[in-house]
C-alpha cells in the first residue's frame, strides 16, 4: 500500500509538470499497468503506480479542460440560463457568485460553452439566493490570472474548481429571475444559516471568523485578522479541514460510545465502538455539508473515513498504512489536490506526528506531550512553509499550544451549536454565539501580543529545489526516533537554507522585472546589492492590491526583505495603489515621487537626479520644473537605468507633451528596452519619441482585455513598422530583462517559460517572446 500510494503520488506530480495535455487516447495505455499494481516485484508495482497516477490525473484534467470558454465568445453579449450554485459573496462594488449554466446562446443561437462560471454583478444587484434560476446577459473572458513568481496561480485555482470562464452581468441586459431548484437545497440551507448568523452577530468584530468556522464562508473576514493569524501560524484554524472535522467527529465518538454503553440490549447487537464510529462519521459528513463540501473538507472527510471504517469493520490499520490509504483515496477523488498547499501541509503534519511518536512523545504529562507535538509540527512543516509562502511563524508552537485547545473546547463547539440553532431557535443560539465571540476576544489579545514580537515571522526563500530537498532531509534526520546515532548532524543539512541566497546580478549589471499586475505598472530593478521598485500597481479593493498580492510575494521569493528606493511615477491608482501595502510589509529607505504630498515621508523626483549602485547608473529624466507645474500624466517620473553596454527606460504615464519636452535631450533617451509610455495609449509613443529612444524591445504593462483597449492598435503598428520586438504583460505575464556587461539580453516571459496545461495561451500584441527555463 505504501509503495502504491507514493508511486501514484509521483505520477500525479509528474503529470502536473506538463505544458500541454496529451491526446486522450494515449491515456488508455495506463490501463495496461493495472495488473501490476497488486502483484509482481516492487519495481514493477512502483512503475505501474507511477503510470496509473499520470493517466488518472491527465484524464481528470481533460474533463476539466473541456469546460473552457471558446475564444470567439470572449467579450460578446451572451444569454445564459442556469442556477446560482453557491453562496453569493457580497463585495465592495456588488456581489460575486458561482453560476451553473444550463444553456448558453449568442444572438439566439445555442452555443457550446463552459458549465460553471464565476460572475460578478455590479451596480445595485438584487438579493441573490443559492438555487435560484436566472436568465442573464453577461460578458465573459477565458480563465486568466496574474502570472508572477511567488504569487497565487489564479488560473490553476479556476481550473481545479472547474470554472471555465469569468465575467460580469451586463447592466442593461435582460436579467430575469425564473425559479428556485431543489437540487441546490444544500446551498440554500447554508445560505439560510449564514444569513441567520449574520443577523444574530450584528456585524460584530469576529462575525467573519464565526462564519468561516461554521459555514466555511471566509469572504467577510477582515484582512487584519488574516495578518494576525498568519503571523502566529494559526491561520489553519480558519479553514474547515482535518482539525475541525476531526474535533467534531472525536467529540461525537466519545459521547456516543459512553451513552451507548449505558443503553440496555443495544450494545449486544452493535458494540459501542462501532456505533460511535457510525455516529462520528455522520457528524463529520454533516459538518462538511455545512461547509459546502469544500475541497479541504472533502480531503478531511476521506481521511476520517479511513480511520472510522477501520473501527467499524474491526480492521484497524497501522498508522503508515492508514496514511497511505488516505493519500491514495484523496488522489483518486481529486488528483489535482496535489497542487494545493493544504494537501501537503495536512499530510506532512500527520506523517510527522506518526514518525515522531515512536519514542519521544510518550514521557511527561498531557501538556508536555502536546507542547512537543507543536514543536515537532513547527519543525516538520518549516520546509513546506518556506517553499510555499516564503515565511514561517516562529511563535506558532506557543500560539497553537494555547489556541488549538481553546478553539477546540470552547469556540468551535459554541459556534457550531449556535449555527445549528440559528434558523429555528435564535433565542438559544444568541448566547452560544456570544460565548464563541467572547472566546475569540480573549484569544485575540494573546495572538496580537505574539504577532507583535519582533521575531514572530521569519521571511526566507528557498533559492533552489535542491535546497528544499536538503532542508527536508535535515528535518527528517533531526526528528528521527530516539536512538538513531548522529541525529544532531541533521543541522548540517539545514546549512544551505541559512547560507545560500537567490542569484543576484553581477557588479555592473541590472535585472528588470516588469510584473504582471493587471491594468497598471509595477517594476522591480535589482543590482548586486540594491533593489528599486518603480510604481506599485493598482489597488483593486479595500482588501486586495498589487503590493500585497504581487510585489511583496515576488520580492520575498527573490530573498529581498527591504528596499533601497521606491519611485512612484505619479498619483494614479494603477501606479501607486499598492504602495501602502508594500511599505507595511518591508522597510523602504527612500521614497521619491512626482506627488510626494500623497506619500508620507516622500520627496519630489526631479530631472537631473542621479545615483550609481554597484556600477549601474540611474538617472531621473522627467519631470523638470515645467512638467512638474503641468502636473498629471506628463509629470510622471521617467527613469533611465544604464551601464556601459546598454540602457532601460521606464516612462510612467507620460504623453505626447512630455515626450516632445524630452526630445530636447535626444542622447539621454537611447535605450535597448522601453517600458511603453502610458501603457500604449494613442496619446503617447509618438513617432519622434520612438525614433529618439530607438529600442530593440518595447514592453506594454497592460491588463488582459482591459477596458481601455491598451495597447492601442495604431501604437502597436507604429512599433512594428520599426521592427521593434513587442511584449505585453497580459499575454506574457511577468517580463524579465537582464542588462549585463555584454549588453541587454532578450526579454523572458514568465508565462511562456513556465508553461502548464492549465494556463491558457493568449494572442500577444507582437511576436511570441523568447522562452527561457531559467527562473528569475
Amino acid at each position: 500500500m505504501r509503495i502504491l500510494a507514493l508511486a501514484f503520488l509521483g505520477g500525479v506530480l509528474l503529470s502536473l509538470q506538463l505544458s500541454a495535455l496529451p491526446e486522450r487516447q494515449a491515456l488508455w495505455a495506463g490501463l495496461l499497468c493495472l495488473p501490476w499494481l497488486l502483484r509482481g516485484p516492487w519495481v514493477l508495482r512502483l512503475a505501474a503506480g507511477l503510470a496509473a497516477g499520470m493517466a488518472w490525473t491527465l484524464w481528470q484534467a481533460h474533463l476539466l479542460a473541456a469546460n473552457a470558454l471558446p475564444a470567439e465568445l470572449e467579450g460578446r453579449d451572451l444569454q445564459l440560463q442556469g442556477y446560482i450554485a453557491g453562496l453569493p459573496e457580497p463585495r465592495q462594488r456588488g456581489v460575486r457568485f458561482l453560476f451553473e449554466v444550463d444553456q448558453l446562446s449568442l444572438d439566439g443561437e445555442t452555443r457550446r460553452g463552459p458549465r460553471r462560471l464565476r460572475l460578478a454583478w455590479y451596480q445595485a444587484p438584487p438579493s441573490l439566493v443559492a438555487g435560484e434560476r436566472w436568465h442573464l446577459t453577461v460578458r465573459l473572458k477565458r480563465a486568466h490570472g496574474l502570472a508572477n513568481p511567488g504569487g497565487m496561480d489564479y488560473e490553476r485555482w479556476l481550473f481545479r474548481q472547474g470554472i471555465g470562464a469569468t465575467g460580469y452581468v451586463r447592466p442593461y441586459g435582460n436579467q430575469r429571475l425564473a425559479e428556485a431548484d431543489h437540487a441546490y437545497v444544500l446551498q440554500q440551507w447554508r445560505q439560510r444559516v449564514r444569513d441567520a448568523l449574520r443577523e444574530l452577530l450584528s456585524h460584530g468584530p469576529f462575525a467573519g471568523i464565526v462564519l468561516a468556522l461554521t459555514v466555511g464562508d471566509r469572504s467577510a473576514m477582515d484582512p487584519e485578522h488574516w495578518q494576525r493569524l498568519t503571523a502566529t501560524g494559526t491561520n489553519h484554524l480558519m479553514a474547515i479541514s482535518g482539525l475541525h472535522i476531526g474535533l467534531v467527529a472525536g467529540l461525537v465518538f466519545l459521547l456516543t460510545r459512553n451513552l451507548w454503553r449505558r443503553l440496555p440490549l443495544l450494545p449486544l447487537y452493535i458494540p459501542a465502538p462501532q456505533a460511535a464510529a457510525l455516529a462520528s462519521l455522520l457528524a463529520g459528513v454533516l459538518y462538511a455539508a455545512l461547509a459546502g463540501f469544500a475541497i479541504p473538507t472533502q480531503r478531511a472527510l476521506i481521511m476520517l473515513a479511513v480511520i472510522l471504517l477501520g473501527v467499524l469493520f474491526r480492521r484497524p490499520l497501522a498508522p503508515s498504512q492508514g496514511l497511505a490509504l488516505a493519500l491514495l483515496l484523496v488522489l483518486l477523488w481529486d488528483p489535482l489536490a496535489a497542487v494545493s498547499a493544504g494537501f501537503w501541509l495536512s499530510f506532512a503534519a500527520v506523517a510527522a506526528i506518526f514518525y515522531t511518536m515512536g519514542g519521544r512523545l510518550r514521557p511527561g504529562g498531557w501538556w508536555w506531550r502536546w507542547g512537543r507535538v507543536q514543536v515537532v509540527l513547527a519543525l516538520a512543516l518549516l520546509p513546506l512553509l518556506l517553499s510555499l509562502f516564503q515565511q514561517a511563524s516562529l511563535v506558532a508552537p506557543l500560539a497553537n499550544l494555547l489556541a488549538v485547545p481553546w478553539m477546540s473546547l470552547l469556540v468551535i463547539p459554541a459556534a457550531l451549536l449556535g449555527a445549528t440553532l440559528a434558523t429555528f431557535l435564535p433565542d438559544l443560539a444568541q448566547p452560544l454565539l456570544q460565548l464563541a465571540e467572547l472566546g475569540l476576544q480573549g484569544l485575540w489579545w494573546l495572538l496580537g501580543w505574539l504577532a507583535g514580537l519582533p521575531f514572530a515571522v521569519w521571511h526566507q526563500s528557498l533559492s533552489s529545489g535542491w535546497v528544499l530537498a536538503a532542508t527536508v532531509l535535515g528535518v527528517i534526520w533531526l526528528l528521527a526516533p530516539r536512538g538513531l546515532p548522529g541525529r544532531a548532524l541533521g543541522v548540517l543539512w539545514l546549512a544551505p537554507l541559512l547560507l545560500l541566497r537567490a542569484e543576484r546580478p553581477a557588479t555592473g549589471e541590472a535585472w528588470l522585472h516588469l510584473l504582471d499586475v493587471g491594468q497598471g505598472l509595477a517594476t522591480v530593478v535589482e543590482t548586486r546589492r540594491h533593489t528599486l521598485v518603480f510604481d506599485t500597481g493598482p489597488r483593486f479593493s479595500a482588501d486586495f492590491d498589487a503590493g500585497e498580492a504581487v510585489i511583496v510575494p515576488f520580492l520575498r521569493q527573490r530573498g529581498i526583505h527591504s528596499l533601497d528606493r521606491l519611485i512612484i511615477s505619479h498619483g494614479d491608482n494603477d501606479h501607486r495603489g499598492g504602495s501602502a501595502s508594500l511599505r507595511r510589509a518591508m522597510p523602504v529607505a527612500d521614497v521619491i515621487s512626482s506627488v510626494p504630498h500623497k506619500l508620507p515621508g516622500a520627496r519630489a523626483c526631479r530631472a537631473g537626479q542621479q545615483w550609481s549602485w554597484d556600477g549601474v547608473r540611474f538617472e531621473i529624466l522627467n519631470p523638470d520644473a515645467a512638467m512638474a507645474r503641468h502636473g498629471g500624466n506628463d509629470a510622471s517620473c521617467v527613469l533611465r537605468v544604464s551601464n556601459a553596454r546598454g540602457a532601460l527606460l521606464l516612462t510612467g504615464d507620460i504623453e505626447a507633451r512630455a515626450e516632445r519636452h524630452l526630445l530636447a535631450r535626444p542622447g539621454m533617451l537611447t535605450a535597448q528596452v522601453l517600458v511603453a509610455p502610458h501603457h500604449g495609449s494613442r496619446t503617447s509613443s509618438s513617432a519622434a519619441f520612438i525614433d529618439a529612444v530607438a529600442p530593440r524591445w518595447v514592453l506594454f504593462p497592460v491588463g488582459y482585455r482591459n477596458r481601455f483597449a491598451f495597447p492601442r492598435p495604431q501604437v502597436v503598428v507604429r512599433y512594428r513598422k520599426r521592427n521593434i520586438g513587442i511584449l505585453d504583460t497580459a499575454t506574457s505575464g511577468m517580463i524579465s530583462v537582464r542588462l549585463t556587461r555584454a549588453g541587454v539580453q532578450p526579454p523572458v516571459s514568465y508565462r511562456y517559460s513556465q508553461p502548464r496545461f492549465w494556463r491558457n495561451r493568449f494572442e500577444a500584441a507582437g511576436p511570441e517572446p523568447q522562452q527561457h527555463s531559467e527562473r528569475f
